[in-house]
């Protein structure tokens, strides 16, 4: 692999992990900031949901949480270990994905039922992800 794509290949992990990493931490930690005396903004109001039961704590920390965590330490695991990079940028470009097909779908039928099509920094982030991963997939796959 030559210098400046695994230079590149480190620059986008590192990235990559520290955005996945912070944000899992965060919704783990979300339901017991007050309790914890943490002055963190709201998990909750970033991402627009609230939670009206028990289960919906659980649920925050495990697909939020859980999910973002083990994303992150992927990407920290990848920078040593080229199959673990390349398996994890697959993960991350089949959930960032299917993440923007979803937002896709919901500004086509959602405009259809009066909603507002918005194309929100979530949805433009989605998709430069799904596009670089595609890249380093195809990278990876041709320095075999």
């Amino acid at each position: 692999m030559n210098i400046v794509l695994r230079i590149s290949l480190i620059i986008f992990l590192l990235m990559m992990a520290a955005v996945y990493l912070p944000i899992g931490l965060w919704a783990i930690i979300a339901p017991a900031q007050d309790a914890l005396g943490l002055e963190l903004p709201s998990f909750y109001e970033a991402v627009g949901l609230s939670v009206i039961s028990p289960i919906g704590y659980s649920e925050f920390a495990g697909i939020y949480g859980g999910i973002n965590i083990v994303i992150g330490l992927m990407f920290l695991i990848g920078i040593f270990k080229r199959k673990v990079a390349l398996f994890s940028i697959k993960v991350l470009v089949f959930l960032v994905g299917s993440i923007a097909l979803g937002r896709f779908l919901l500004m086509l039928l959602g405009s259809q039922a009066g909603l507002p099509a918005e194309i929100n920094a979530f949805l433009i982030f989605e998709i430069i992800v799904f596009l670089v991963g595609l890249f380093f997939i195809q990278a990876l796959k041709n320095t075999d």
